[in-house]
């Protein structure tokens, strides 16, 4: 805090203050904090609950700054420059940040022009942007790498003051947050390169009698968040650059949540994933009908497709006041969706976690969850949504897809009470994404390799890389490496009196089409053979389709006709019965957190401590006194595994709680190492809450060898032993490839097919497998594999929790409703079959209460 020639004095902070209260406002303390601590030149992170003004402590605290700085000609001075450069994670919320600056803007007369530039900018509106640059700008981080491809880029950030990273907590531990940790060191070496141009030097703060808030500032780093439990490691990952150590602002204020879980009329004894909530649709009428506006959250598109057909079909009186949003819906159509929702004119959107982040829809009033949210922090983010103002409560419903989601909603309920809020691990030594972002600055002014190393090394991601590394780098982005040295193709950057540079355009060209590029599948756009375009979908999904199959997108019936230049061309449809396309990317596994809490409510059940106002652990009670009658429920000390045989054969049902990517690898390491015992083959299937073991012949897990199946000695050679991890890495590496450059994706509106981008990465692991085995680009598909989809730590802090845990071996007659769900999960692959999955379940469930 300033305690000499406070801010509260100055012209800024009194016009600001003034304009709040002509609003009915005043500022909160976190913002206040905030504004004083930015007048410093301070660097840091501010946490606050959504809809508490986390956006104003930082752009409220810029314009304080400004006025402060030109108190006389503040609202006529014009063509300032770049002063705040926001960062932000998704395009959706570039439109609603720009929308509330603007007010601020115009009310204050201020002669500030507010730009945004993503994916969806047009090419002119690009053009006047570098020809005049707007005193703040909205970008996402692959955006913000193309402004440090241009020439001369300096000259666009000399008179930058403040960088803003919102949603910080989404992009920390992922590649994204890498890029945004690069391109974060390469402004701060900027911004110390002019540092000799300012008229008085920051050197002369300490001996100068002018008030500090006068002072030209240096350049400051503030990051946003709302929901992440590791804050500390937050401000540590993005302060990296500025070896500062920085503050965390958090907002003294408490958000109300009012969680309320639906409640099935009859409560499956025998429950199973995915169908339950589709089935108590009409339950969420009355909520809909009862509040002015209403999101409905859903995990998947494909079921948010579905959803939204549903809720049509029985309430036909909502066509025209319900909406479809989703990341796969043409852009325009997203747009109208987000005006209609300001403009309060829509009852329902059915949303996926395209409307997760920060975007401010005053008018929702409640917020409906389908099925688990996975983490505590994703459903925080999601009932945020509702009461988006201070004092107002957040209301948000659970709906279960199957019974015992109701665990969950029990869980979330403590979880939020005690504050247990996940943590997002940063990642580290990314080569993929430095790789690419040393050819983005060689096709700018090109760099020295002894400069920028320091620099690359005052990130966090990459403060332990070495030189070996780095030359090894050095030698892949010129020569192509070692294995790769005798292919022009990997010889991209030249060097020219020490400087390293990019000259040939069409190399030049093709690196700047690919710059940001996060893999993912790829996108095929949806438009109707008449004209218009209404979203896109994944190439594997219409690799299927043949001519007059008809399918569901954007809540419109569409018959495919054909592809064409990476479009796929339809035409509307009056079918009744449609494909539903199922996006990847669907199945999030369980977090830690939440895992645990879920384990800990279960102990409550087994123990008959359960509160009053627990509903949903009292509606589930014929189904915990079922478990206990066939099995056991495990306490939060136990593990609980189940020895079942039946006409399939012998299963060995594990409930760990611990989510479906550990239970995944659980499953794999225990079959490995029984198959050292006795030569015995399996099948696995697993779910959130445990994983099932199936063979032909006795499963020898027992008192007298569990614990050793179970312990974490030789974890990563046995992982290493159980799956193909070769083959694993091999489709890592094809990321990575894509990523680094390897690979070139093809020209607009001819992309290159998934399959061939696959042989040709397969190729290059091979090739480097043979020629260079300690490729920095090998060993990163490798360490991806175990700490990504393998998720060793959690897999070995399981194991630890374990061997301190009393291990409970049970031998039900028949199949428990916690095995149920699993079993069901097994059956999906069975595809020898004519019958529907839901008729097969119906029969077993009927056979089961009938033993």
């Amino acid at each position: 805090m300033i305690k000499n020639n406070t801010l509260t004095h100055t012209v800024g902070y009194k016009i600001i203050r003034k304009w709040l209260a002509k609003q009915k406002r005043k500022p909160f303390a976190f913002q206040e904090e905030a504004w004083q601590c930015m007048a410093l030149g301070q660097s840091g992170l501010i946490n606050a609950p959504t809809g508490f003004g986390k956006t104003y402590s930082i752009f409220l605290g810029a314009v304080i700054q400004y006025i402060n700085e030109h108190s006389k000609d503040y609202t006529t001075k014009k063509n300032n420059g770049l002063r705040l450069l926001w960062i932000t994670p998704l395009r959706a919320l570039a439109k609603d940040i720009e929308r509330a600056m603007q007010e601020v803007i115009t009310e204050l007369n201020l002669q500030w022009q507010v730009g945004s530039r993503n994916g969806d900018t047009s090419l002119s509106e690009r053009a006047k942007i570098k020809r005049q640059m707007p005193e703040v700008l909205i970008i996402t981080p692959e955006s913000l790498h193309l402004l440090l491809a241009q020439k001369k880029n300096a000259e666009l950030f000399k008179n930058l003051t403040i960088i803003a990273v919102d949603e910080w907590h989404e992009l920390l531990g992922s590649k994204r947050g890498v890029q945004v940790e690069l391109a974060i060191s390469r402004l701060v070496h900027v911004k110390q390169q002019l540092a000799e141009d300012f008229t008085e030097p920051l050197t002369a703060v300490k001996h100068t009698t002018k008030p500090q808030y006068l002072l030209k500032p240096s350049l400051s780093i503030w990051g946003i968040s709302a929901t992440i439990g590791n804050l500390n490691d937050a401000k540590s990952v993005l302060l990296a650059s500025l070896k500062q150590e920085g503050i965390i602002i958090k907002a003294a204020v408490h958000k109300k949540f009012a969680i309320e879980a639906i409640i099935p009329d009859e409560i499956e004894k025998y429950p199973w994933a995915g169908h339950l909530g589709i089935k108590m649709a009409d339950k969420i009428l009355p909520i809909v009908n009862a509040n002015k506006t209403t999101l409905l959250f859903i995990n998947t598109r494909g079921m948010s497709e579905t959803w939204y057909q549903t809720v049509l079909t029985l309430a036909p009186e909502l066509a025209g006041a319900v909406a479809l949003h989703h990341g796969s819906i043409e852009r325009e159509l997203r747009r109208w969706v987000e005006d209609a929702l300001h403009e309060g004119i829509l009852k329902l959107v059915v949303c996926t976690a395209s409307l997760d982040l920060g975007v401010d829809f005053r008018p929702v009033e409640t917020v409906i969850q389908v099925g688990s949210p996975k983490g505590v922090a994703r459903f925080l983010q999601r009932a945020g949504r509702s009461g988006h103002q201070p004092d107002a409560v957040s209301k948000i419903y659970f709906l279960p897809t199957h019974s015992l989601e109701l665990v969950e909603a029990a869980a979330l309920k403590e979880a939020i009470a005690e504050n247990i809020i996940e943590s997002r691990l940063p990642l580290l030594m990314c080569f993929d994404v430095l790789v690419q972002y040393l050819c983005t600055l060689a096709i700018a002014d090109g760099f020295y390799p002894e400069q920028l190393y320091k620099e690359v090394k005052s990130t966090y991601c990459f403060s332990e890389i070495n030189e070996e590394e780095w030359l090894q780098i050095l030698q892949f982005i010129t020569v192509g490496g070692i294995a790769l040295k005798e292919y022009d193709d990997f010889k991209k950057v030249e060097i020219n009196d020490g400087l390293y540079c990019i000259n040939n355009r069409k190399i030049a060209m093709r690196h700047r089409m690919h710059i940001g590029t996060i893999v993912s599948d790829a996108m095929l756009r949806v438009k109707f053979i008449s004209g218009g375009f209404i979203g896109v979908i994944e190439e594997y999904f219409v690799s299927k389709l043949s001519p007059g199959d008809c399918f569901t997108i954007a809540g419109r019936n569409v018959e495919y006709i054909s592809i064409k230049e990476m479009t796929v061309l339809v035409r509307k449809s009056t079918a009744k019965k449609t494909i539903v396309p199922s996006w990847n990317g669907g199945r999030l596994p369980l977090s830690s957190q939440l895992g645990q809490m879920l384990r800990k409510k279960l102990n409550d059940a087994n123990n008959d401590n359960i509160d009053a106002t627990e509903i949903e652990l009292i509606a589930l009670k014929p189904l915990f006194d079922l478990q206990k009658k066939l099995s056991a429920i495990p306490l939060q000390n136990e593990l609980l595994i189940e020895h079942i045989e039946t006409k399939d054969g012998f299963h060995l049902f594990v409930y760990p709680f611990e989510g479906r990517l550990v239970h995944e690898a659980m499953a794999a390491l225990l079959s490995y190492r029984l198959s050292q015992l006795i030569p015995i083959t399996f099948s696995f299937a697993m779910n959130d809450y445990g994983f099932e073991l199936l063979s032909d012949q006795p499963i020898p897990v027992d008192d007298s060898n569990v614990y050793e199946l179970f312990t974490e000695h030789n974890l990563y050679e046995d992982i290493q032993r159980c799956v193909n991890a070769s083959e694993m890495a091999r489709r890592k590496f094809r990321d990575i490839a894509v990523i680094g450059g390897l690979i070139f994706q093809g020209m607009p509106g001819e992309k290159i097919k998934q399959r061939h981008l696959q042989s040709s990465a397969s190729l290059l692991f091979n090739v480097l497998s043979e020629y260079e085995p300690n490729s920095i680009l090998l060993k990163q598909a490798y360490n991806e594999v175990m700490q990504q989809q393998m998720e060793e730590l959690r897999l070995r802090d399981m194991l630890q929790r374990i061997a301190t845990s009393h291990i409970k071996i049970m031998y039900p007659q028949k199949l428990t409703p916690f095995c149920f769900p699993i079993k069901v999960d097994s059956m999906h692959r069975e595809t020898f079959t004519s019958e529907k999955l839901e008729d097969r379940v119906r029969k077993m469930q009927a056979s089961l209460r009938n033993l």
